[in-house]
């Protein structure tokens, strides 16, 4: 389980999330518009960027000055919302790069159960990513995700600028992993995209969340 506490981000002298309490368990949805503060969360949540108050709690232990390579020892999976891919790197060596950065050593294993998920991939891990179509990065940044998220998935607008068929295997890739239990914590500008998916929901408008139907 994932949770944040009064969470408060700030840029210059701008207030970019206030005091956000969300809890994420099973699989949540985070909607809102674009410049709602939806990647900022993300990016607070995996240590990406500094907050100026509040906590990050997982699995009850508080995060909130842990480093990001450490999250993602601590088994959290990012998805940015723009993949961040290393071109001149092939799949393989992008989906490792978790494992490398926090000097897990069973990343080839870890690898290859995310590629158990996302078989496509298995297909294209000797080629290098900028081969890659759009929506091919996309399902490899999912598998990078996978690799270290064994506790919490963050996966920020997965289903943005992708193919009706592509969108359609995500949601087969994430079902799959809700049928296991997997937390996955997903953020989309529509409910209409993944929100057959969301167990719980969360509204975010102005870098302020509350529990979807509140209001």
């Amino acid at each position: 389980m994932l949770e944040t506490r009064k969470l408060t981000v700030k840029f210059g002298g701008s207030t970019i999330l206030h005091d956000v309490d969300l809890r994420v368990e099973g699989f949540t949805g985070l909607v809102g518009r674009n410049g709602a503060g939806k990647t900022t969360l993300m990016r607070a949540v995996m240590g990406l960027i500094r907050t100026h108050s509040g906590h990050v709690l997982l699995n009850g232990q508080d995060i909130t000055a842990v480093p990001a390579h450490r999250r993602t020892r601590a088994g959290v999976g990012y998805m940015p919302e723009d993949r961040r891919l290393i071109p001149g790197l092939t799949v393989e060596e992008n989906l490792l790069l978790p494992a490398w950065g926090s000097r897990r050593p069973d990343g080839q294993d870890r690898c290859e159960r995310a590629l158990a998920y996302v078989s496509e991939v298995a297909d294209m891990r000797s080629r290098r990513v900028e081969q890659l179509s759009g929506g091919q990065q996309k399902l490899v940044a999912l598998a990078r995700a996978l690799v270290s998220g064994e506790q919490v998935l963050l996966l920020d607008e997965p289903f943005e600028g992708v193919a009706p068929a592509l969108a359609l295997r995500l949601s087969e890739v994430l079902a799959n992993l809700q049928k296991e239990g997997t937390t996955v914590l997903i953020s989309e500008s529509e409910m209409d995209r993944a929100g057959s998916l969301f167990e719980r929901t969360y509204l975010i408008e102005r870098g302020a969340v509350e529990p979807w139907g509140s209001a």
